[in-house]
């Protein structure tokens, strides 16, 4: 099986105080761990970058949250999507970027767990992809729970891995995922 790196939406907008707490606080070292193994292992990088059409959020691409976090900056030649919804395989040519380069695996980090990973991660597997999120890569932020009250962030992160564990994905550390180069 040949396994990418896809690397989803690790923008600076998420240091932006407005969205509240996230969980796992080393998630961008292990982005950068994970990015210095697949690159030496000369496996493919693939990034995803998310582009709100709302103007006043930290991810339009007029805001500086808009760029990659330097611990996820793409080299050039590594290809680069752009989405404006949760799953990166929407209106963004991954798919068919995928098939084409005989890509069939993917190992998937970013932000976040609960939403644009896991969408990821969902739609990767019903598309017949072999996918595996990186647990300790990826970060979730604390969640409204309609209620008048806070989910932590770090239960949005385990409940989201939970979900995906078995039925869309293998959970792995990013000692497990370069440990399998």
């Amino acid at each position: 099986m040949t396994a990418a790196l896809l690397l989803i939406d690790v923008q600076k907008a998420w240091d932006d105080p407005s969205w509240g707490t996230r969980s796992t606080p080393g998630a961008e070292a292990n982005v950068a761990r994970l990015l210095a193994g697949f690159r030496a292992a000369g496996r493919p990088v693939l990034h995803v970058r998310h582009a709100s059409a709302n103007p006043a959020s930290p991810l339009h691409p007029d805001q500086p949250g808009h760029g990659f976090k330097p611990e996820a900056e793409p080299r050039p030649g590594e290809p680069l999507f752009t989405k404006s919804v949760h799953a990166a395989f929407l209106g963004t040519g991954l798919e068919e970027h995928l098939r084409a380069h005989g890509i069939t695996g993917l190992v998937i980090a970013g932000i976040t767990t609960h939403l644009c990973v896991s969408s990821t991660a969902r739609l990767g597997a019903n598309l017949g992809f072999a996918v595996t999120v990186v647990s300790d890569a990826s970060s979730a932020l604390s969640l409204d729970d309609g209620e008048g009250g806070r989910i932590p962030a770090e239960t949005a992160h385990r409940v989201a891995l939970a979900e995906l564990r078995g039925q869309f994905a293998a959970v792995q550390t990013t000692d497990e995922v370069l440990a399998g180069l």
